[in-house]
């Protein structure tokens, strides 16, 4: 049985995520962590193996640096903080980070084909929407897509465009152009559910992982 606790319980991806573990077979939910709660982080470490991190950039990497000092593993869904100051926590620590600048099934495979795509047409756009309250522009995702393009030989053009909207969960839209022609990649997370079996996997996976600082859902796959 894998004790997972959740920080950030209090917003939406971390409610759904509360849901998701209760739910999931393995698996036990340890605790919610989240000022609104009025619970600490800290109080819940020493019953978790896992904590998942859907929190703010301000907080994440104390966050992180909280699971991997006490041994426990950490699953983190935030983006736009210090990757690199995570990293180095976490090759000093006995446990495992894993960040994932998204956990929807479908994005992670839209950044796989677009890394296909990236040798043969390299020229290309980003264009990520989110709902009004995403605090990081571009989003992670976005930022991800721009590495794993350009390291296929792509040329992602800048600025990578930022839509900030009501009604909006997460969507990205990749285009292509070559003479004559070009291709769309889409992916679109209508209902923040969308994200689940990501986590979970992460969740499953994340104590198993060789390198103690694993960035990307793909690794999982």
């Amino acid at each position: 049985m894998i004790r997972v606790a959740v920080s950030g319980a209090a917003g939406r991806m971390g409610q759904t995520v509360c849901e998701a573990v209760e739910g999931a077979e393995g698996m036990e939910l340890a605790g919610k962590a989240d000022p609104a709660l009025g619970v600490e982080l800290s109080e819940l470490l020493g019953d978790a193996d896992v904590v998942v991190d859907f929190t703010i950039p301000d907080t994440a990497l104390g966050n992180v640096r909280a699971c991997l000092e006490a041994g426990v593993h950490a699953v983190v869904g935030t983006t736009g903080f210090d990757l690199d100051a995570a990293r180095e926590a976490a090759e000093s620590s006995s446990a495992n980070c894993f960040v994932a600048p998204n956990f929807a099934i479908g994005a992670v495979l839209l950044m796989m084909v677009a890394q296909t795509i990236a040798p043969h047409m390299p020229e290309c756009e980003v264009i990520e929407l989110h709902h009004d309250r995403k605090l990081d522009a571009p989003s992670g995702t976005a930022k991800r897509t721009q590495e794993l393009i350009d390291a296929a030989g792509g040329n992602v053009h800048q600025p990578i465009h930022s839509v900030r909207l009501p009604g909006l969960v997460a969507h990205q839209e990749v285009i292509f152009g070559g003479e004559g022609q070009t291709l769309s990649l889409r992916h679109d997370s209508i209902d923040r559910r969308s994200f689940m079996p990501g986590v979970l996997l992460a969740v499953r996976g994340v104590g198993e992982l060789p390198d103690r600082f694993t960035v990307g859902l793909e690794k999982l796959l």
